[in-house]
């Protein structure tokens, strides 16, 4: 069965770096678009990134543009979420989601989920 596993949270002070990964199986990982999503406590899960199959495109939430970038490894089975310059707004629980077909930011389009990994940033 398909399986996303996301690591590489933890706790940072603002202004500093994370970088997220994500480990794919159960699928033919270059057929599939990737995409992370962020859920706050007491907030609906919000788009972050997402990146085409080939890793030549790549879409990014507003709030994230110029301090997050998106990456993919179509041989090792991975996406990448490089997070920089982060703010305590971005503290949430951080989810790998595979979308056969779709391409964007609406969660119903993704196919198969993570469980997440947790991003605090202190003050």
């Amino acid at each position: 069965q398909v399986q996303l596993a996301e690591s590489g949270g933890g706790l940072v002070q603002a202004g500093g770096s994370l970088r997220l990964s994500c480990a794919a199986s159960g699928l033919t990982f270059s057929n599939y678009i990737m995409g992370w999503f962020r859920q706050a406590p007491g907030k609906e899960r919000e788009f972050v990134a997402t990146i085409s199959r080939s890793g030549g495109s790549t879409l990014y939430a507003d709030s994230v543009k110029g301090r997050f970038t998106i990456s993919r490894d179509n041989v090792k089975n991975t996406v990448s979420l490089q997070m920089n310059s982060l703010k305590p707004e971005d503290t949430a629980v951080y989810y790998c989601a595979a979308s056969r077909t779709y391409y964007g930011s609406r969660r119903t389009g993704y196919d198969y989920w993570g469980q997440g990994t947790q991003v605090t940033v202190s003050s």
